[in-house]
């Protein structure tokens, strides 16, 4: 996949792996909407792979790929061993998260507190690369704490580069083990994109991709002259219809208008699906609230799913309502827009 992006000059798109966001019903989601995006996992720790439920922790539908499954972790052994058994669930890349700030991740030594341990690091992904024919990534920061950027970040993409990682992934932000809480570690640490470019041209044949702060489709190209790939989380998740226009943007897929007719009747079905096998509605809806944000009746569309989507007995005629009030509050039909 990278080899082949670096060798062709193709730019890769993502959504960006977000803990209690990205699970399986949001991946299927986010692909109704765009078909060649690459999606990420949630964060997924090596120790519950090991000994905990695999196939909920790993299960996904097949219509999710390309997809990769985001690793937590710092033992090597048990990374290892994580890999092993995912190769089950056959993921198109494994990537190991060295920038998650979150107390409870930092709690078992991985995340972005592995950015004081690059040698750590290295091991991992050397390990990891022994047992995997998959491509193996990080997703970094630019550093933690009191680092400067400027030194650590060129040394920890040696270390990544030397260990044989297929891409490197950077949040230009530092992260602030301290003080801060993980949402504010996404907003108020500086964004350092100029630092980012540079690795980059200095990084001329290994692939890195660029995230953090970019808020559309717009902002991604413009990053995207500087980088191999760019990577989206909030935004794709709280606008989810900008990714019904990356496959034209980035892919060179036809342009036509996005056919909301087509998403609501795929994610009724999906989530009757999804109720059959014994599974509640908002699992599924929860993630398409931010659907039609900006548009009238918006808020209405939330507050159908957000809300009747949790009354007893709701199916999947809740999401028909929903997009109804979205067409009904707008006063024209939104698959135009």
């Amino acid at each position: 996949m990278y080899a082949d992006a670096l060798r062709n000059g193709r730019k890769i798109f993502a959504v960006a792996p977000m803990i209690d966001w990205t699970d399986t019903h949001c991946r299927y989601f986010h692909r109704v909407l765009t078909r060649h995006a690459l999606l990420y996992t949630e964060m997924v720790v090596a120790d519950a792979i090991i000994h905990g439920p695999r196939d909920r922790l790993l299960g996904h539908d097949v219509s999710e790929h390309p997809v990769a499954l985001q690793l937590g972790g710092s033992d090597t052994g048990k990374l290892v061993e994580a890999v092993r058994i995912s190769a089950d669930y056959r993921y198109d890349e494994i990537n190991l998260n060295v920038g998650c700030p979150s107390d409870r991740v930092q709690s078992g030594t991985f995340g972005a507190c592995l950015m004081r341990e690059p040698q750590t690091v290295e091991a991992c992904v050397a390990a990891m690369k022994r047992v995997t024919t998959l491509p193996v990534t990080v997703k970094c920061r630019i550093g933690v704490d009191d680092q400067e950027p400027e030194a650590v970040l060129p040394d920890f993409l040696r270390r990544m580069i030397g260990a044989g990682a297929d891409a490197i992934w950077i949040h230009a932000r530092k992260a602030w083990l301290q003080g801060l809480s993980p949402k504010e570690n996404r907003e108020v640490p500086p964004l350092d994109y100029p630092l980012v470019y540079r690795m980059k041209r200095e990084n001329p044949d290994v692939f890195l991709g660029i995230n953090g702060g970019i808020a559309d489709l717009d902002a991604a190209a413009m990053h995207l002259e500087h980088m191999d790939g760019v990577m989206l989380g909030r935004a794709a998740y709280q606008h989810a219809a900008l990714l019904a226009d990356v496959d034209r943007r980035f892919y060179d897929a036809p342009a036509r208008a996005a056919d909301w007719d087509g998403v609501r009747d795929t994610m009724m079905a999906y989530a009757a699906r999804h109720m059959a096998a014994g599974g509640k509605l908002h699992h599924v809806t929860r993630h398409m609230v931010g659907l039609f944000q900006g548009l009238a009746g918006a808020r209405r569309f939330r507050q159908i799913l957000s809300t009747d989507a949790n009354r007893p007995g709701a199916g999947p005629e809740v999401i028909a309502a929903a997009f109804a009030a979205v067409e009904l509050d707008t006063g024209r039909d939104v698959r135009s827009a």
